[in-house]
């Protein structure tokens, strides 16, 4: 497939935050791989952020042999283990240094493949230990982290963990725009609608919980995030279709609820194999569907009239 449109130097989705959420197994990681190869093919600039605490492989499947140094290292390290880096729960602050520059970003934090996607690791919990404490910083890391490369802006793809745990922490509110895939389960079509009604909720002005705050400058601050929120909207990707009859099913319970996908990736067995050897991800069979979502996530961007769920 052959993009309709060229857009020159990739300037719409320039400098957008986007968010890729799901619930587990549902292909979050495989879906950053995808997008953020059809973005560079599309002349974009792309920074992927790894804000999965636990999922390993990310690296192999963007063709990389070693994973960058996490980005905790760089910031000081968890509160939990005595670093400075603190739960965006507990504290709403923003963390300190959170304008990156990658041009003087040590190269230990930062890696890239042949096509020029850089990646960026927030952190991991597997070494840390027993009772070494959540993994809020690192949804803090994810929530505050603005990157930036020869005075611009990438777009930054940011891949959460599974489940809505990070976006009751708030890193919905520093986004422009996210993505919820949606994989043949009735657990993912509810993931879907929660999600949808969250970011309903933050642009109609609903405040985060703050009765824990121990002082009125933290609850300030927890109110601002949510009342100075950037999210945009969210478009709905069906991930893993084995055919067009759970296609039509997944579509039809969607619209149950007022919510249209925006594209659709079908099954590969190929894509199973890549995580399994951990090899590149190939994307010659997802190509088309890939480009045509990154169409519908501009015209999106652009407000024209193809219809998008909020």
């Amino acid at each position: 497939m052959k993009r309709t449109e060229k857009i020159p130097n990739g300037s719409i989705l320039a400098g957008k935050r986007i968010g890729i959420f799901g619930k587990g197994g549902a292909g979050k990681s495989t879906t950053v791989v995808l997008l953020a190869r059809g973005l560079r093919d599309c002349g974009y600039e792309v920074c992927i952020l790894d804000a999965d605490s636990t999922n390993a492989g990310l690296p192999l499947a963007l063709g990389m042999e070693q994973p960058p140094e996490p980005l905790m290292e760089y910031f000081g390290g968890m509160v939990f283990s005595g670093g400075l880096v603190t739960c965006p729960v507990d504290d709403p602050t923003l963390l300190p240094g959170r304008e990156i520059d990658l041009d003087e970003l040590p190269t230990k934090f930062c890696g890239q493949n042949q096509a020029g996607i850089t990646l960026l690791t927030a952190g991991k919990i597997g070494g840390e230990g027993p009772g070494s404490g959540c993994d809020g910083p690192i949804s803090k890391i994810a929530r505050d982290v603005r990157i930036s490369r020869h005075g611009k802006q990438p777009i930054t793809l940011v891949d959460f963990k599974a489940g809505l745990e990070d976006t009751a922490r708030g890193v919905i509110t520093s986004l422009d725009w996210a993505i919820v895939l949606v994989d043949p389960t009735i657990a993912a079509v509810e993931m879907a609608i929660n999600m949808r009604d969250m970011i309903i909720q933050i642009k109609n002005g609903k405040l985060p919980a703050t009765r824990h705050l121990e002082t009125a400058d933290l609850v300030d601050v927890a109110n601002k995030l949510f009342t100075e929120a950037r999210i945009k909207g969210a478009l709905y990707l069906l991930n893993k279709i084995r055919n067009s009859s759970t296609e039509e099913y997944l579509r039809a319970k969607l619209a149950e609820r007022g919510i249209e996908p925006g594209g659709v990736i079908y099954d590969d067995p190929t894509i199973s194999d890549s995580w399994l050897k951990g090899i590149p991800l190939e994307v010659n069979k997802t190509q088309s569907s890939i480009l045509g979502f990154i169409e519908r996530l501009e015209a999106a961007e652009r407000r024209l009239p193809a219809k998008m769920n909020l």
